[in-house]
């Protein structure tokens, strides 16, 4: 087993380098790299300590079961939610993804459907128009996209999706720090 590439799995798996993983256990950034190589053997202590950090039981380390993530998800994944009066509907594509850190949806806009507004947030907005047109106010900017287009943009401002079509337009829209 090779204990330094399942130390690393987990440091990157909590979003730490190996700077802060060092400073959370009193180790310097040199050992931790010594022992993610294996070419150091931390004593019991120091890899308990190192366990604890990380949010890790022994038993959970040595388990040789690798578990598999969910990697494909269906239809019978899927969540909706239709807001009849402001005409539209949107599908949570992934169970969870408001914890995750991508949130990817299916929007669905009906003709002068409006998705709510949003308060400027930390968040980068992905969207790719499936049919239809569509126009995003990011402050006081109009900006419109086709389908086949893409729309990429920082939450920075105030903001809001709205129907710029005559009929329906649908759009996958993914974003970082869910806010939907």
């Amino acid at each position: 087993m090779k204990i330094g590439k399942k130390i690393k799995n987990l440091r990157l798996k909590k979003g730490l380098t190996q700077e802060e993983l060092g400073e959370r256990t009193d180790l310097s950034k040199g050992y931790i790299s010594q022992l993610e190589r294996d070419l150091s053997s931390p004593s019991i202590d120091t890899f308990f300590n190192i366990l604890e950090v990380l949010g890790c039981t022994p038993k959970e380390f040595f388990d040789e079961e690798e578990r598999e993530q969910k990697v494909v998800y269906g239809e019978e994944d899927q969540t909706d939610y239709l807001d009849e009066e402001r005409g539209y509907k949107i599908q949570w594509l992934v169970p969870e993804s408001n914890e995750k850190e991508m949130e990817p949806i299916l929007l669905t806009l009906e003709e002068k459907g409006e998705f709510k507004t949003f308060e400027p947030s930390l968040s980068e907005t992905f969207a790719y128009v499936l049919e239809g047109r569509i126009a995003v106010r990011l402050g006081k900017r109009l900006y419109r996209a086709k389908a086949g287009e893409a729309i990429y943009y920082h939450a920075s401002d105030e903001h809001q999706i709205l129907n710029d079509a005559e009929g329906r337009s649908r759009l996958v829209l993914v974003a970082t720090e869910s806010y939907l």
